[in-house]
């Protein structure tokens, strides 16, 4: 199939007038010259399908309950906002419940229905966590740092876990994380770590920094702290929430300053993404959703009732440059996820997923392998 008209999406030089062609539902030429016929883009903007790397659910689902219906109807309805692939989220939970949660996701990515977004792979958030910054995790079910019970887990899906969690001051975080570096990413999160113990969970092996400002001490002249340890060091990516609530435009701003080419735009969703306020549920507590805020019952932040690609119009909003907000909503999470051969960029051999969008980054079409949703 041909497509012309378009303005490409390129990391190194923005929006560039040209086309493409797709074979066998993966990008196959890119050319960059005013040829007609095939299918005419009309001048909009394409860019890569979003990849959210931090995703609990959405449309009424939640990843952790385990249920392959409700994770298809989340994978549905990313897709139709934009988001053609996805790392389901996990909580903190009882190992058993994970490793259920873990076999839907498993069942989605070998046998995806049409219209749904892709499984890059699962994030693995908890229970390795601290009982001081565990947020909206539940503390009944926190352990130490176990490399055998996550390699079990890892084992179960079949190396489908691309992303996990752990609080570095906690016993064993330092050879978990020197362990588990050869099976994932390992991130930095739910933690009240100092510099030097963040230092060493990164010295080990881990790159990765989850939700950054939120679950975590804030940075100090005199203690640096985790976001200091994290952002000194070049191999070190940060997700970033973007919905306006969980962090100020400037923070946001400042972020990208701190991480520059390495901030990693989520979502960090719940199950009341896309649906009205109300009561609704989160690893086995309560949470109210109420003007687009989602809280447990004692007020706390329980996470995010907004989507990637408003979060990305949102980052562009602060006054995030467009292709550097564009980058950390696509190539930047591939990468993370270890799926940058297969989606997060317009390149010849990745999977045909693309948006089309208007001069204001408003959504007008979703293409997933080439077709049209």
């Amino acid at each position: 199939m041909l497509y012309t008209n378009g303005l490409l999406f390129t990391p190194d030089r923005g929006f560039v007038p040209g086309g493409f062609t797709v074979e066998n539902g993966r990008f196959a030429e890119f050319f960059f010259d005013d040829r007609t016929g095939g299918l005419d883009l009309g001048g909009a903007k394409v860019l890569p399908g979003l990849v959210d790397a931090h995703t609990h659910g959405a449309a009424g689902a939640d990843f952790s309950d385990g249920d392959l219906a409700g994770l298809t109807r989340m994978a549905a309805y990313l897709a139709q906002n934009g988001v053609t692939s996805f790392a389901p989220t996990s909580m903190t939970l009882p190992y058993e419940t994970l490793a259920a949660a873990f076999a839907t996701a498993v069942s989605l990515r070998e046998e995806r229905p049409a219209g749904c977004a892709r499984v890059a792979g699962i994030h693995m958030e908890g229970p390795f966590f601290s009982e001081k910054k565990k947020g909206a995790q539940n503390g009944a079910y926190l352990r130490l740092p176990d490399f055998e019970a996550f390699q079990a887990l890892q084992e179960g899906c079949g190396g489908l876990v691309r992303i996990v969690d752990l609080a570095p001051e906690l016993p064993g975080a330092v050879d978990f994380a020197a362990k588990a570096k050869a099976l994932c990413t390992v991130s930095v999160a739910h933690t009240d770590a100092d510099y030097a113990q963040t230092r060493a969970v990164y010295e080990a092996g881990a790159s990765h920094l989850t939700h950054l400002y939120n679950a975590m001490p804030s940075i100090h002249h005199r203690k640096p702290g985790v976001i200091g340890a994290a952002s000194e060091r070049e191999d070190v990516a940060a997700e970033l929430i973007c919905d306006g609530l969980h962090v100020h435009p400037s923070s946001v701003r400042m972020a990208f300053k701190l991480f520059p080419g390495r901030i990693c735009l989520i979502s960090d969703s719940l199950r009341c993404c896309g649906m009205p306020d109300g009561e609704y549920e989160l690893g086995g507590q309560q949470v109210f959703l109420s003007g687009g805020v989602a809280r447990l019952a004692d007020g706390t932040i329980a996470g995010a009732a907004s989507n990637l690609f408003r979060d990305l119009r949102n980052a562009v909003s602060f006054g995030i440059p467009e292709e550097t907000a564009i980058l950390a909503a696509t190539l930047t999470p591939a990468r993370e996820l270890g799926r940058a051969d297969e989606i997060g960029s317009l390149a010849p051999g990745r999977f045909a997923d693309f948006l089309l969008c208007g001069e204001d980054l408003s959504l007008r079409a979703v293409y997933m392998g080439g077709e049209k949703l």
